[in-house]
C-alpha cells in the first residue's frame, strides 16, 4: 500500500520527467533578426521555440555568420527569412549548417520599394526594410501563420488564432502612427538619418527620409555624398538629424555639427534594443521611433 510520502514523491517523479517532453514539444524555430524573431514569437506563442540569429542591437547587413549560428540553423525544423535580398549571408549559412528544414520568406506578397543606389549611380536595387510600414508587417503576419501551420498542423488553430490577435494590435498600431505623423507640420517631415531604413515608413506615413549610406551600412559614404547631403540640408531647411541603433553615430554628429540641424534621438531601424531600451517588441519600436519623431520636428 502506498503511503502518503510515497504518493507525493511519485507525482513530483512523474511531473520532473514530463518537463522535458513539454520542452521537446515547442516547435524549434529560427528567424534571421530580431524583429522578425518578434513577429514570429507573436504568432507562434508558446507552442515554439525561437532562436534569432542576428540580435538586439545587431546589424544583419554585416553580420558574419559562425560555425555556431550554423549549429542553431541545423536545429530549426523551420526558417523564417525576409527577403528582398536583405540577409545576404543566409544561402551559404544554409548551405554550411545542411539543414532541410523549409525556409519561410516573410515579405512574400509585399510591393517592394526599387531605389537607386547611392554607391552605384544608375544601378537599382530592391529596398529590403519592408517592415517599417504596419501594413507590410500584417504580410508578414500572415506568411509566419501559414508557415507555422504548414510545419506543425497539429497547432493550426492556435497559430491562427495568435495571428488574428496581432493583426488587432496592428491595426491599432497603425492608426496610432497615421495620427502622430499628421500632428506634424508637411514642411517639416523631412529628416537625415544613417543609412536608408525608411524608405517604407515614408512611403506610408508622408515623410522624406534622406541618408548618406544608402539602402546598406555595408559601405562607407564618400565625401561627396556627404557634401551632397550637407547642401541639402541647408538649401532645404532640414530640421533635424537622427542616429541609428544599429550605426556609428559619428558621421551624423559631424553632419549636424556642419549644418546646425538639431540632433534628434535614435530610431531603431534593422534591430530592436535590449529588453530595457525602450524598443524590445515591433510594437515598441514603431511606438518609440514615432515618438523621437514627433518631439523633433514638431513647430
Amino acid at each position: 500500500m502506498l503511503t502518503r510520502r510515497n504518493l507525493i514523491v511519485t507525482a513530483l517523479a512523474a511531473l520532473l520527467s514530463s518537463a522535458p517532453a513539454c520542452a521537446q514539444d515547442k516547435l524549434n524555430v529560427a528567424a534571421t533578426f530580431s524583429i522578425l524573431g518578434d513577429l514570429v514569437k507573436n504568432v507562434g506563442g508558446d507552442r515554439i521555440a525561437v532562436t534569432t540569429l542576428v540580435g538586439p542591437d545587431s546589424d544583419a547587413h554585416v553580420f558574419s555568420p559562425t560555425p555556431a549560428d550554423a549549429k542553431k540553423l541545423a536545429a530549426a525544423k523551420i526558417v523564417f527569412v525576409n527577403g528582398l535580398g536583405y540577409e545576404g549571408w543566409i544561402a551559404r549559412l544554409v548551405k554550411a549548417s545542411g539543414t532541410k528544414a523549409p525556409a519561410v520568406v516573410a515579405s512574400t506578397g509585399v510591393k517592394s520599394r526599387k531605389m537607386e543606389d547611392d554607391h552605384h549611380p544608375g544601378r537599382m536595387v530592391t529596398d529590403p526594410h519592408a517592415w517599417q510600414s504596419v501594413v507590410n508587417v500584417k504580410i508578414y503576419v500572415a506568411n509566419i501563420r501559414d508557415g507555422l501551420a504548414a510545419a506543425d498542423p497539429a497547432n493550426k488553430s492556435a497559430y491562427a488564432a495568435n495571428a488574428n490577435a496581432y493583426l488587432g494590435k496592428l491595426d491599432a498600431l497603425e492608426l496610432e502612427v497615421k495620427a502622430a505623423i499628421e500632428k506634424i507640420p508637411a514642411g517639416r517631415r523631412r529628416i537625415i538619418t544613417t543609412h536608408d531604413a525608411f524608405g517604407y515608413f515614408g512611403q506610408a506615413y508622408g515623410m522624406e527620409f534622406i541618408s548618406p549610406e544608402g539602402v546598406s551600412t555595408d559601405a562607407e559614404p564618400s565625401a561627396k555624398e556627404v557634401a551632397r547631403i550637407i547642401g541639402q540640408i541647408r538649401t532645404q531647411k532640414i530640421p533635424a538629424v537622427f542616429m541609428e541603433n544599429v550605426t556609428d553615430p559619428r558621421l551624423m554628429q559631424q553632419i549636424a555639427k556642419e549644418t546646425g540641424a538639431k540632433v534628434g534621438g535614435t530610431l531603431h531601424s534593422d534591430a530592436l534594443s535590449g529588453p530595457d531600451g525602450g524598443a524590445a517588441t515591433y510594437i515598441d519600436m514603431m511606438r518609440g521611433n514615432v515618438r523621437e519623431l514627433t518631439k523633433a520636428l514638431a513647430p
